[in-house]
């Protein structure tokens, strides 16, 4: 035993256990005598909410509780500061030459125990106790009223670290049986209690469930009980220090057994062990972040083709000749030539700089010349990665890091898109008017690539067919097929498969946020490759992806999502088996042969939707079960072509020795980005407490607006200038048609989620992209009580979408109809689809507004069926005959004004608005001047004469206005 006393005399000294009882005694303090203080003055105000009070609801949230009155708040914060940093502790602990308190003191003491040579871990587990003690400051003093978004940039910092900590705290244990085990079930209960505290939550946030947010509370209370009791657990292991300080039993000096150092035993030459216990080299951290930043780059490139080629077509209405660019992934055919692919390997860094004037194309106006960059670019990155892949076909290490990268790279887009509501910001589409950062991504970009690209021992471009019993390029190019394309389609955005299976309202199942599980599982599925290799076999793997295909597209809801996240792990976790084997053939075959079926599929993708107006459509009509079968059938075939059990000890040994091994530095790089992901989630989670523009009058301003799939004129997205027009034109409610953009060639985007978010709105997407229409979607700034999707008849031309919601309007239920009819071709169709929907909104017994796409004049055809008798529905202006695609029908209220609003450069198609006001009966059609009409009635006046940005009244050059006080006639 070291000597107790050295030095001079101990002027204080004390057990190391009693900063954990001064920690977690003030810690408790803080909490509950906040909640004692608030439950005896302020109770009832204390347990109100933003939708029930008592004795719906009977017990506070933790953030009511120490929030903003006095004195909860004051004793919260003293206690709190006496946990963190008082100065009851500041003298004796001065010889610890950190920050002061028992917080402070527990986490150094934590540190001086756990600290060893060589081990990094221990260092990263205390700056993160700092940090989060730090994190807990800033939301303790800057409460929500105070700052709202530095106070949740705090407390979702808090949450965030409290992962790393508890994980770190429990891996470098000693091995003290009762300590562990108290962790083990103090951490166990901390995130067992996050599932049913979220789901109470949502009850309480979305669907305004009575009583929720009290379940909620008792939940968000045990989190705090379980997290200081976490922390507590270390009175057992400072029983061995004492203070003034110093290590009476030597526990500081690296001789001590933890729990890891059993998990390292077993996991010996893994990466895990790399992960953990081997020192930290920025270096090699830095390496892994330049490869996953290019990775970025390559998904950046390749889903903004799809985008810009679509440009053409949707303004040509029908084939233009420049969808043959989808054709420019095939240049990796260009390695079967020796001397080219020698060329490329050696200048690998040249082509990757090349690629870039993919992103460097939004300088270019034209929309022609911006698609020839774009093109190239992504020509030039497929044909660099997959040469990047062959030349270290040699060295397996360094192969596998690549293609972690690549892969990270997919997780680093889809969560930029998550970020950016489905617009990814180094797009050609984006620039900084519309929130593009293309100058910031260029710059990083440039540096990701002269790191990356560095100098290193590859092989010079030689072809050398490996040695198997078994297995064709054929094969294994068709496994790259599928795997690509279920790359791009299913998981390059994460709400992609939150919409096949949303069913609308009431919401029973995953929403745009929830997206970020998608993230989760695309990640935990690269990390098993290097956590788990060779323990998840393949051949479970492929059932995982079949199983999870079928899933996601046979079934709805949540259960239709496990199967999305089922078959985002196990697709993950394929990629870097099947180009490791892919590269081991000539690359021509199985890179060329791969990108060339993929694009079949993309187009196949667009096919079953376009049906009617591309040559061979209706063999694929409505049968993306036919597209996901092959998808999965490829992979299998690939996966099936995969080489036996590993090589030699020998090779095994030999590939280890070329390079750094930065295999476990991607699991850093996936952490982070986990740890954005989650933070986007939370900031982007729905308030859903939307308030209409004029409440007092009652009034519903509702339009209706054909949006061209969100790009504009010049192919620039539109969401920003569409948000601008429906916020200056105070809309409460609208349609949106050919709204669905959740497809390769457009982009996997979903406009809805930015206009309703910016614009505080609800939202039903309508029929998901595997219903195969154009889209319809619904804001709303009332609640969306109910809605239902409809398909209706379309026997010979396009599928025609429609939407019926319930909304709760000022207390009242009024029922919107959105709906796009099929096309002009097609009479029979839209006959039927006439008679579908006015047997539907007669029907209804509710006040009722039609947003609708009818393809027909006034007063002539199926306008008789939409209006009349047979619907119930009346016409918002009859004398308006210049009309043949949007309409604006209602019924049960009145209707006091109607306008046409031009298009400017967003799209093809003007903006049609009325204004409704509830509970009162229908007028006339008789028109009044604007003078006659209450204020708060009135259009905007910034969109008269000329208007705003190329916005303006148009076809009568003023808004119509209607008598309020006449009944219409029968």
């Amino acid at each position: 035993m070291a000597p107790k006393f050295k030095d001079g005399d101990v002027v204080v000294a004390f057990s190391g256990k009693w900063i954990s009882w001064a920690h977690t005694i003030a810690a408790y303090s803080a909490f509950l005598g906040a909640l004692i203080t608030g439950l005896s003055l302020h109770y009832k105000k204390i347990v109100q909410n933003e939708h029930y009070g008592y004795p719906q609801e009977w017990f506070p949230s933790v953030s009511a509780t120490i929030g903003d009155r006095y004195p909860e708040r004051s004793v919260f914060q003293f206690f709190i500061a006496i946990t963190s940093g008082a100065q009851l502790t500041t003298n004796l602990l001065k010889p610890m030459l950190t920050p002061s308190g028992p917080r402070f003191a527990l986490v150094f003491l934590w540190y001086t125990m756990t600290a060893r040579p060589k081990s990094s871990l221990p260092k990263f587990v205390f700056w993160t106790g700092i940090f989060r003690t730090v994190t807990c400051g800033g939301w303790t003093y800057v409460t929500s009223t105070d700052d709202h978004d530095w106070h949740d940039i705090f407390m979702i910092s808090y949450l965030v670290a409290t992962l790393p900590w508890t994980l770190g705290c429990l891996a470098l244990s000693r091995n003290n049986a009762k300590a562990v085990q108290y962790r083990k079930f103090f951490a166990s209960c901390f995130f067992g209690t996050l599932v049913p505290l979220i789901y109470f939550f949502i009850q309480h946030k979305v669907h305004k469930v009575a009583g929720a947010y009290t379940i909620y509370a008792f939940f968000e209370w045990a989190l705090v009980l379980f997290d200081v009791s976490f922390d507590a657990v270390t009175a057992l292991d400072f029983e061995n220090f004492e203070l003034v300080v110093k290590d009476v039993k030597g526990v500081s000096r690296g001789n001590a057994k933890y729990v890891v150092d059993n998990v390292l035993e077993k996991e010996k030459d893994k990466p895990l062990n790399n992960a953990i216990d081997q020192p930290f080299s920025w270096n090699e951290a830095l390496d892994a972040v330049a490869d996953t930043c290019n990775g970025f780059v390559f998904w950046s490139l390749l889903t903004s083709l799809g985008l810009v080629v679509w440009y053409f077509p949707l303004w040509h209405m029908g084939i233009s000749g420049y969808e043959a660019f989808v054709m420019v992934t095939i240049s990796p055919l260009l390695l079967g030539i020796g001397s080219v692919r020698s060329l490329v390997i050696r200048n690998v860094r040249i082509v990757h700089l090349l690629s870039l004037s993919g992103i460097l194309a939004y300088l270019i106006k034209s929309p022609e010349l911006r698609l020839t960059a774009v093109g190239f670019g992504v020509s030039m990155s497929c044909l660099g990665w997959c040469a990047t892949w062959y030349a270290e076909r040699a060295h397996p290490l360094r192969l596998e890091n690549r293609i972690l990268a690549w892969s990270a790279g997919l997780v680093a887009s889809s969560i930029a898109k998550f970020a950016f509501y489905t617009n990814n910001p180094i797009w050609p589409v984006m620039h900084a008017e519309n929130g593009g950062w293309n100058k910031v991504g260029f710059f990083v970009a440039v540096l990701a690539v002269l790191r990356s690209t560095r100098k290193s021992d590859v092989n010079s471009g030689g072809f050398e067919q490996a040695r198997r019993s078994k297995g064709s390029s054929v094969s294994a190019g068709l496994g790259l097929a599928g795997l690509f394309f279920g790359m791009h389609s299913l998981l390059s955005d994460s709400s992609t498969m939150t919409l096949w299976v949303w069913e609308g309202f009431p919401v029973r199942g995953p929403i745009a946020v929830n997206g970020v599980l998608t993230i989760v599982a695309m990640s935990a599925g690269i990390c098993s490759t290097i956590l788990y290799r060779g323990k998840i076999s393949t051949r479970n793997k492929i059932v995982f992806v079949a199983a999870g295909a079928y899933i996601v597209t046979g079934f709805r809801h949540w259960f239709g999502y496990l199967g999305a996240l089922a078959l985002a792990f196990s697709t993950m976790s394929l990629v870097p088996e099947l180009v490791a084997s892919a590269v081991q053939y000539d690359p021509a075959i199985t890179f060329g042969l791969g990108f060339f079926c993929y694009n079949l599929l993309v187009l196949a993708h667009v096919w079953v939707v376009a049906y009617a107006f591309v040559p061979g459509g209706p063999l694929l009509r409505e049968h993306t079960d036919w597209i996901m079968a092959i998808m999965v059938i490829f992979i299998g075939l690939g996966a099936y072509n995969l080489p036996g059990e590993g090589r030699s000890a020998k090779s095994k040994g030999k590939s280890r020795s070329h390079g750094r091994y930065k295999t476990p530095y991607y699991l850093y790089v996936l952490g982070a980005l986990q740890l954005w992901a989650i933070s986007v989630a939370y900031l982007r989670f729905p308030a859903n407490d939307y308030k209409p523009y004029h409440k007092d009058e009652k009034l519903i301003t509702a339009g209706i607006w054909t949006v061209h799939f969100s790009l504009d004129n010049d192919m620039w997205s539109s969401e920003h200038r569409m948000r601008d027009v429906i916020q200056e034109l105070e809309l409460d409610v609208v349609g949106l048609l050919e709204s669905d953009l959740q497809r390769i060639i457009m982009g996997n985007r979903d406009t809805t989620q930015f206009l309703a978010e910016d614009l505080g709105m609800y939202v039903d997407y309508g029929p998901g992209p595997n219903k195969h229409t154009w889209g319809c979607a619904l804001l709303s700034k009332f609640p969306i009580l109910n809605s239902t999707h409809h398909l209706l008849p379309s026997p010979v031309g396009e599928l025609a979408p429609a939407i019926h919601a319930t909304l709760d309007a000022y207390g009242e239920l009024v029922d919107v109809f959105v709906f796009h009819s099929g096309q002009e071709e097609d009479p029979e169709d839209r006959r039927l689809q006439s008679e579908y929907l006015a047997k539907l909104m007669h029907d209804s017994p509710r006040p009722s507004i039609l947003l609708s796409y009818l393809v027909t004049k006034p007063l002539e055809g199926n306008y008789n069926t939409y209006v009349g008798k047979k619907s119930g529905m009346k016409d918002i202006d009859p004398s308006d005959w210049d009309r043949w695609c949007e309409y604006i029908l209602y019924k049960g209220f009145q209707r006091t004004g109607y306008a046409r609003v031009s298009r400017s450069t967003i799209t093809d198609t003007e903006l049609q608005i009325g204004k409704f006001v509830v509970g009162k009966p229908e007028n006339s059609n008789e028109h009044v001047p604007e003078a006659q009409v209450p204020e708060g009635l009135r259009f905007p006046a910034m969109f008269r004469g000329e208007g705003v940005r190329g916005h303006k009244y148009h076809v009568f050059n003023e808004p119509r206005y209607f008598a309020q006080d006449a009944v219409s006639p029968n």
